[in-house]
């Protein structure tokens, strides 16, 4: 198996209900310190997935400018909206549904990441990440325009994604329907813990009101699946994922964290040292576990795109 350690590069106050324009900073992305075990240990890139305001900060820049050029680190793009200009004062609140954005000033937004992050880190981003994992139609037919060949927005088993077809995506990568040059899209790793139950439970949710029918998919994973991320998923769910993925026949495992998630306070699931440390200790246990058992061999998410996607 192949196994992706896909990072979320971002700027602090993402947790806190609001969405400025202007946020306080993106201190936290030296906190990535934390993970260099990752590649120095167990030689397992990271593919970092890096914000507009993540790219305006310098000292951000420098961080992810030695992650890549000391440990083969991918730089790709997340693109949070709100914070991403140009700007224009719509009838929604915060954070707008990318759905619900002009087709436009969504493509001038993406413009603007790409651009920054080309700038700033001399790279030309190739995977993306849509921020709160809002991903659409109008998401996926920007893409391909700005040089972006492989998108990890989905997350199976859950309602995050503005389709709700979504909820019953496969979890090792496949192609995107559309033009002669597709997108790879590598979801996040969610499996069920019992065959057959993501359908009913979708069946079910059909039947029921719009909002109560997302409501049912969104709580799923809380009881019916299991998922490699350590955010999310105590260390024998992570455990378990990647056991059943790989006993149906899953060749990759993408496992997902935000920066912020690595500095005390700066969200509200991790607000002391401990905690962090905690959060640490467990990918490290889950990736000496992993090595044992199975001999995974890391990759970025470019990587896959080389292998599958052509």
């Amino acid at each position: 198996m192949k196994l992706v350690i896909s990072v979320d590069v971002e700027e602090e106050g993402l947790f806190s209900g609001e969405y400025p324009r202007t946020p306080p900073g993106a201190s936290n992305v030296s906190e990535l310190g934390r993970l260099e075990f990752i590649s120095r240990e167990f030689g397992f890139p990271l593919t970092l997935l890096v914000s507009y305001q993540a790219a305006l900060d310098p000292e951000a820049c420098r961080v992810l400018a030695y992650w890549r050029e000391r440990y083969g680190a991918e730089i790709g793009v997340h693109l949070h909206p709100w914070n991403t200009p140009p700007f224009t004062d719509l009838t929604h609140p915060e954070p707008i549904p990318a759905e619900l954005l002009p087709a436009p000033l969504l493509a001038d937004k993406m413009a603007s990441l790409v651009s920054q992050v080309g700038r700033s880190l001399d790279a030309a981003p190739k995977s993306f990440r849509m921020g709160r994992f809002d991903w659409g139609p109008k998401v996926m037919e920007a893409l391909p325009g700005f040089g972006i060949k492989v998108d990890s927005s989905i997350v199976p088993l859950t309602a995050k994604s503005s389709r709700v077809e979504d909820f019953l995506a496969p979890p090792d990568p496949y192609l995107l329907p559309g033009p002669a040059d597709p997108l790879l899209e590598v979801p996040l790793t969610l499996v069920p813990v019992i065959p057959g139950t993501p359908r009913a439970i979708y069946g079910l949710a059909a039947a029921l009101p719009r909002g109560l029918g997302r409501r049912v998919l969104d709580r799923f994973r809380y009881l019916g699946a299991a998922g490699i991320h350590p955010a999310w998923f105590p260390l024998a769910s992570m455990q378990l994922a990647a056991w059943l993925h790989r006993r149906r026949g899953g060749r990759v495992l993408n496992l997902f964290l935000h920066s912020s998630e690595l500095q005390p306070g700066a969200t509200p699931s991790f607000p002391t040292e401990e905690s962090v440390r905690l959060l640490v200790a467990k990918i490290r246990i889950f990736l000496n576990w992993l090595a044992q058992a199975w001999g995974v061999e890391g990759a970025t998410l470019s990587d896959l795109y080389d292998s599958c996607g052509q």
